[in-house]
């Protein structure tokens, strides 16, 4: 059996001349004197893994007929972003591992990975400029605000075993779903005009960046270290009370709740999560959370259906399927 790797590398395929300038445009870009900094952008360049979200730029493009010579640019630019919301994620999580390798804020520390990722936003919107059209700059950055956004009131939002589920996609989609859905807008729209389209593409990216965020939820609660290649148990580690554990906490005995809320705070407790799958079962909520990704990964292919077909949607069909079945 192949590798997940190995499987997603087929899916993209279809734009894989693009990928390739898309990365020979990053280590360009990210090119830097200062030995310090040159250390630590190699080191965070060991953090791309599948990037989905660039390779949507250019799906995007290639299933609208709208690829042009600078979409290679605007998807290393989205890689960029992506990059540096990682290395900010790490610090907010404290994570201390990633793709399989040490987190800039623990091979280093905090600040110094604060300072990395303001590094590789800076990059990437001074690239966005260089572009003929201004589109990309203010799609990515009205993306980035609403990325802060969602971190803001998710960091406001801790320990509340209370909130909504729309409340928790509001939060899952800014934070991730926003750049997914810039992307794919990106690649229908650049460098103007075809709103209808990107439109489009914009609510596919939403749902594919939404429901890959809930598996990543789950995925933080049932798997191991080893197989996503990253810490997990972060979540509740930091408070973070996402939708498997809203729903298994709404449906809770008063004992079970109370349980729940000491192992989210009791002081110096280690391996919340193990805690957790103790006092509760975690199994129906993961089992809804995952209901919640499968719809809308049915409506994000509702939307790419209806391109003619053609080996790039054919490729975004598969990757939608590939998000739902992710294990890494």
């Amino acid at each position: 059996m192949s590798s997940p790797s190995v499987q997603l590398q087929e899916l993209i395929a279809p734009v894989a001349d693009g990928i390739k300038r898309m990365r020979e445009t990053i280590a360009h870009e990210l090119s830097e004197q200062s030995p310090a900094v040159r250390e630590m952008v190699e080191h965070v360049g060991r953090f791309q893994g599948k990037q989905l979200r660039a390779a949507l730029v250019l799906l995007s493009g290639e299933a609208t007929s709208n690829t042009t010579d600078e979409h290679p640019t605007i998807a290393a630019v989205v890689e960029m972003i992506h990059l540096a919301t990682l290395v900010h994620d790490d610090v907010l999580d404290g994570a201390e591992v990633r793709r399989r390798v040490a987190c800039v804020n623990h091979r280093w520390d905090n600040q110094t990975a604060v300072l990395l990722g303001d590094f590789l936003y800076a990059r990437a919107f001074a690239v966005s400029t260089d572009l003929s059209s201004r589109l990309c700059s203010r799609v990515l950055s009205e993306a980035t605000r609403r990325i802060c956004a969602g971190e803001i009131e998710q960091a406001a939002g801790r320990y509340d075993f209370e909130a909504t589920q729309t409340r928790y996609e509001w939060i899952a989609g800014a934070k991730t779903a926003t750049l997914y859905a810039a992307a794919c807008e990106l690649g229908a729209r650049y460098p103007g005009g075809r709103d209808e389209l990107g439109a489009k593409m914009r609510q596919f990216g939403w749902d594919l960046g939404l429901a890959f965020q809930i598996i990543d939820d789950c995925l933080d609660l049932t798997a191991t270290e080893a197989e996503v290649g990253k810490s997990v148990g972060t979540d509740v580690e930091d408070g973070k009370v996402t939708l498997p554990v809203l729903w298994t906490y709404s449906r809770a005995s008063e004992a079970e709740r109370a349980a729940i809320r000491d192992v989210y705070t009791t002081p110096g407790l280690t391996d919340r999560v193990s805690h957790l799958r103790r006092v509760c079962k975690l199994d129906a909520g993961v089992e809804f959370a995952r209901k919640r990704a499968d719809d809308l990964i049915a409506s994000a292919l509702e939307s790419v259906r209806t391109l003619p077909p053609s080996p790039a949607r054919r490729s975004l069909e598969n990757i939608a399927s590939f998000v739902l079945a992710r294990s890494w």
